[in-house]
């Protein structure tokens, strides 16, 4: 049961990054659910699964990191963003290489907790968190000082807080997670997937197509996408209970395809006839709805909702930047 929720917990991690990192909030509760399980079940975290621990519980913080009601430590003084910037210390422990994007995110933590208190009118307790974010006089004073200053003034739409902002703090952090990606591409249980497609025969045919026609970025990133579908295939037969039609609506997600026969059937003629195919009216009205609902760069979400006559993700944002140009 300890190797297996080891691999679990692997896997778990690599999907709340995935989902953090595409933005899709109840997916990502649902993984971060898996993920807490897993980890309040550990008598004490293993040395290799250290890293793996405090990234999950950063990003669980991360995305509660506004929500001021939510509360991860004893002492309710606490905010989310304030329980994360100690999980951001934990990380910066184990790996030196990245010093500057290191700095970069505790400095962008640091501001938002003090941002996030003052959005909501909680100056006092703004104070307060300013002076046990730095207990030592001498660290980073400049921006100690910025901020107490900041805070006098009572103003949340200051340049400083404005500039060093919550959604710069989330894409530094998407920045850090693809790192962490590319560091972690298999594991055990992606592995064992592909060998139960392989077995069963289960999509083998259209996962194992060699991508055409496309650039270096796009074959990494089909190859990453196709390593999900597999994990995802596997977790269907190993839990049974899972509805097969979610399964499959992750596979057209993941892949950014409206199906995957089309890869089995037409291959190399379907690549060429998507390029050749002209964007109706109908479709730019859909991506531009898309956009509104879902926001700019979700584009497989916006391609599972719509109907685009089997274009993929990738066409989706290239068409809005034409679109955008356009107008």
């Amino acid at each position: 049961e300890a190797v297996a929720a080891d691999w679990m917990l692997e896997f778990a991690c690599c999907c709340l990054c995935r989902h953090f990192g595409e933005g899709s909030a109840a997916e990502f509760r649902r993984w971060r659910d898996v993920a807490q399980a897993l980890i309040n079940g550990l008598s004490k975290i293993p040395t290799h699964q250290k890293k793996t621990v405090y990234l999950c519980q950063l990003l669980i913080r991360i995305e509660k990191g506004k929500n001021l009601e939510c509360h991860f430590e004893n002492d309710q003084r606490i905010s989310p963003l304030e329980s994360a910037l100690s999980f951001w210390a934990l990380l910066e422990r184990e790996e030196i290489k990245l010093e500057n994007l290191h700095k970069d995110i505790r400095c962008l933590i640091q501001i938002q907790i003090v941002a996030v208190y003052m959005e909501n009118g909680y100056f006092k307790e703004a104070a307060e968190v300013l002076e046990r974010l730095f207990t030592d006089s001498e660290t980073d004073k400049p921006l100690r000082v910025k901020l107490a200053t900041v805070i006098k003034s009572k103003d949340p739409y200051v340049p400083l807080l404005q500039s060093f902002s919550y959604s710069l703090l989330i894409t530094k952090i998407k920045s850090y997670i693809e790192l962490f990606m590319e560091e972690n591409e298999t594991n055990f249980l992606i592995q064992a997937a592909t060998k139960q497609v392989e077995s069963k025969g289960v999509g083998a045919t259209a996962l194992q197509n060699k991508p055409v026609n496309v650039n270096e970025n796009h074959r990494r990133n089909l190859k990453t996408k196709r390593r999900f579908v597999l994990s995802i295939i596997l977790l269907r037969d190993m839990l049974g209970h899972v509805d097969s039609s979610l399964v499959w609506m992750y596979t057209k997600c993941l892949l950014g395809l409206n199906s995957l026969q089309n890869i089995e059937n037409h291959g190399d003629a379907l690549a060429c006839g998507r390029r050749r195919q002209r964007w109706t009216y109908k479709e730019d009205m859909k991506l531009k709805s898309g956009v509104r609902e879902f926001g700019v760069g979700n584009w497989a979400k916006i391609l599972v909702h719509g109907d685009f006559n089997n274009r993929t993700s990738v066409m989706l944002k290239d068409r809005w930047r034409t679109l955008c140009r356009s107008d």
